[in-house]
């Protein structure tokens, strides 16, 4: 056997060795278990006496109530005489507890509900995102540039901003059609996800709303056009994408700090310090992408969910790698917004669609290699 006939033996044979065992260890995924879940028919219960709108958006108290945010001025005429409060508790069986919400005295209720969420200290955040040349029928012609806190009950504790007083993205008194919130327990701050009129998270102190700071798209100074109409872009480019958010849907922080936000229309996800560093971001164009979010409620929060074409997309947080989709029979969708309970339930609110809970079933076995 000549030189050269073994060294092309030799290359055949690692070219074989490569088509069998694919990329390079060291290039893989290594597998990991996932959460499974599955449809809750009989949640919830909605009593006979009232009829719920489009679902908005869900959020959980300590208890793991459910509080859901509705539209009531969404429903037919023939259904407006039933229209349940705006919002409407279940517990975690599904049983109605109390509805409360709307107009009141001290307060600009919004005239389009949009997200709500419960803080660490048991109160209740609602924002809207009406805007003032829609001209849907019913609804005043007024930005909701206001975000209101109550407690569980829905007794009125405080508003920032007023209604259809945005100066835009470098306002510090309103925000423009904010879309969700979350606070960071350690600092008491509100970061709010400011993103259907503004392009920003903007950052108040959760006790006196008193503003702190604010951000756009890779950190940097907020800024774009203010839209009524969502106008997503008709292709995308490869790359990092547009310099501005284009609808800042949702927002999470995690325990260890990290702003996640879900740019909606640019179809990614950045990650920032809570000082508003940048530090990553997943882009994903070929479908709908970053509709909504949720942490994964282990100590570790080791599971980002991201509402993605008709499936949850599950990240690895610090990576932001893709490990899995949820999608199980009966599934509504991605969602509008999503949110988690203590017992890693996921809640989504997918407006004209509904609203489900899907149920978390244990983890997914790892598959040896």
């Amino acid at each position: 056997m000549t030189r050269n006939t073994k060294r092309d033996i030799s290359l055949l044979a690692a070219i074989a060795a490569i088509c069998f065992l694919g990329a390079p260890v060291a290039a893989q995924q290594q597998p990991r278990a996932l959460p499974t879940f599955a449809v809750d028919a009989a949640w919830p219960k909605v009593p006979d006496k009232y009829k719920l709108g489009d679902i908005s958006s869900i959020a959980l108290d300590a208890q793991d109530n459910a509080y859901v945010l509705h539209r009531p001025r969404t429903l037919k005429p023939e259904d407006a005489a039933k229209a349940a409060p705006s919002v409407v508790v279940f517990d975690p069986a599904g049983n109605f507890i109390k509805a409360w919400g709307g107009e009141g005295v001290g307060y600009e209720w919004p005239q389009r509900e949009h997200g709500i969420y419960i803080d660490n200290k048991s109160f209740v955040w609602i924002g809207g995102n009406q805007c003032p040349t829609s001209g849907t029928a019913g609804l005043k012609p007024v930005a909701d540039d206001q975000l209101l806190k109550f407690t569980l009950d829905g007794k009125f504790v405080l508003q920032i901003g007023k209604s259809n007083q945005s100066k835009g993205d470098g306002d510090t008194a309103n925000v423009h059609r904010a879309a969700d919130a979350w606070i960071l327990a350690r600092s008491n701050e509100l970061f709010v996800a400011d993103g259907y009129g503004n392009h920003r998270v903007v950052v108040f102190d959760a006790d006196t709303g008193a503003f702190k700071r604010t951000w756009g798209a890779f950190g940097k100074p907020p800024g774009g056009v203010d839209n009524c109409a969502i106008i997503g872009p008709k292709t995308f480019a490869e790359g990092d994408g547009l310099p501005d958010f284009n609808v800042a849907h949702a927002i999470r922080v995690s325990n260890d700090g990290m702003v996640y936000l879900a740019d909606r229309e640019n179809r990614r996800v950045q990650i920032f310090s809570s000082d508003g560093s940048f530090l990553k971001q997943i882009v994903r164009t070929a479908t709908p992408f970053a509709r909504d979010l949720a942490l994964s409620p282990d100590p570790e929060q080791q599971f980002l969910y991201v509402g993605g074409g008709k499936s949850i997309v599950v990240l690895d947080p610090k990576t932001l790698d893709v490990a899995g989709e949820i999608e199980v029979p009966g599934q509504i969708g991605a969602g509008h917004h999503i949110a988690t309970d203590s017992k890693g339930n996921i809640y989504i609110a997918q407006t004209a669609a509904g609203l489900q809970k899907l149920v978390f079933k244990g983890m997914s076995a790892v598959a040896a290699r």
